[in-house]
Formats: C-alpha cells, sequence, structure tokens
C-alpha cells in the first residue's frame, strides 16, 4: 500500500497544451475606451493623405531646391561659362587671366598702391576752395602735380605707349574678357612690368568707383621706392619673364 502511495505520489501532473494562434491577449476594457475617445476627436474635414514621391508630385523632405530656382540671367551666364572653361580648349590669350597674383604678394601691392588713391569729389572741392581764397588773399599756391593712380583704359594704353607707365596692374574677371585681353601682350612689347588681380571691384575701390578693369602707377614717392622696387621684381619674374 505505501509502495502504491509513492507511485501515486511521483507522477507529475500534465503540462498544459500551447495555443497555436500567436495572437496577444485582448486589452483591457479601459484601453479600449481611451482609444475609441482620441478617434472620436478627429476632423473628418482633414483626410489624412499618404505622400507620394513621383514626377511632379511630392517634394522629399530636405531635398536639395536649388535646381528647381530660376536663377537671374548673370548667374547662369556665369555658370555656364565656368563649365564651358572646363570642357573647352582655352587659348593663352584667355587662359592668362586665370592665374592671378599670389596672396601675400597681391596684399602688399595693394597696401602700396592705397597711398597713391586718387583724390574723391570732397577733398577735391576742398582743395580747390583753399586755392581760390589763397588767391584772392595774394598768397602762391602750389601747383605741383600729385603722384596718384591712373584708370580708364585709353588713358593707360596712352600712358604705355608713352613709356611713362611704370606698373600695370590689370583685374581677372573683366566681363567681356576682349576689353583687356590685348593689354598683356603691349606691356611685353613696350617692357613695361604687368599684373593680373583679384579683382575689377577691388581695383575699383582704389579709384572710388565701383569697378575698375586696370590701374596704371607712373611713379612712387622716394620713401616707397624700395618697396616698390621688390614689387616690380617679383611681378615681372611671374608674368613679363615667363
Amino acid at each position: 500500500a505505501c509502495g502504491e502511495h509513492r507511485s501515486v505520489g511521483n507522477e507529475r501532473m500534465p503540462k498544459a497544451a500551447k495555443s497555436k494562434s500567436k495572437q496577444p491577449a485582448p486589452a483591457p476594457y479601459k484601453a479600449v475606451q481611451k482609444q475609441e475617445k482620441t478617434e472620436e476627436k478627429k476632423n473628418p474635414l482633414f483626410e489624412a493623405r499618404k505622400l507620394k514621391f513621383g514626377i511632379g508630385q511630392a517634394i522629399p523632405k530636405g531635398r536639395d531646391l536649388g535646381r528647381y530656382v530660376k536663377w537671374p540671367r548673370y548667374v547662369r551666364l556665369q555658370r555656364q561659362r565656368k563649365i564651358l572653361y572646363q570642357r573647352l580648349k582655352v587659348p593663352p590669350a584667355i587662359a592668362q587671366f586665370t592665374q592671378s597674383l599670389e596672396k601675400n604678394t597681391a596684399t602688399r601691392l595693394f597696401r602700396l598702391m592705397h597711398k597713391y588713391r586718387p583724390e574723391d569729389k570732397a577733398q577735391k572741392a576742398e582743395r580747390l576752395s583753399a586755392a581760390a581764397s589763397a588767391k584772392a588773399a595774394g598768397t602762391p599756391v602750389e601747383s605741383k602735380k600729385p603722384v596718384v593712380l591712373k584708370y580708364g583704359l585709353n588713358h593707360i594704353t596712352a600712358l604705355i605707349e608713352q613709356n611713362k607707365a611704370q606698373l600695370v596692374v590689370i583685374a581677372h574677371d573683366v566681363d567681356p574678357i576682349e576689353l583687356v585681353m590685348w593689354l598683356p601682350a603691349l606691356c611685353r612689347k613696350r617692357n613695361v612690368p604687368y599684373c593680373i588681380v583679384k579683382s575689377k571691384a577691388r581695383l575699383g575701390k582704389l579709384v572710388h568707383k565701383k569697378t575698375a578693369t586696370a590701374v596704371v602707377l607712373t611713379g612712387v614717392r622716394k620713401e616707397d621706392e624700395q618697396d616698390f622696387a621688390q614689387l616690380v621684381a617679383s611681378v615681372r619674374s611671374n608674368y613679363n619673364d615667363r
């Protein structure tokens, strides 16, 4: 009897059969009620539509819209010109304008040229009024011509042909380029040192204009002669002697 009792005690309970369906247990009543409430709050006027990113349809978020912009004509032209210069064989007369003066030499050159800026309208009016008052008082007036930068293509050409120009500075971004394309050849022929710098707006600022295609130094003061000689030597090695 004891043996039978042991055998009955050692018997294990049978395992519960696993359900074949993988569906989770249903949510409690309260959660279902909340969901129903939120669904009720939706506005029927605004229907949620899925975006379609096909041709002529919605634009994906984060897309660069630069290619959709109608750029101004001058922007399109300068971009097209850049691509043409990359793809075509550019003649040497035009290609030379891509080789501008190095930054350190250009900084020294502009620092020197800044000392020889021509007078603006206000300074001219002041000088003339001072000269008129001096003349009225009977005192002698100094009429010595100042050494300043010269500008204007016709004026520059005349100075180079008369061998009065000591340094010609040409802008690299003149448009159309034909305006100054011949100027380096003329400088070489007349043995006048020249250089190409960035940019026409920077040159224009020196002579109180918006832009200037080129400027010329016809001389310098005694205290700047050493700096000017070093600049001319550097410019000759980079441009004239090539």
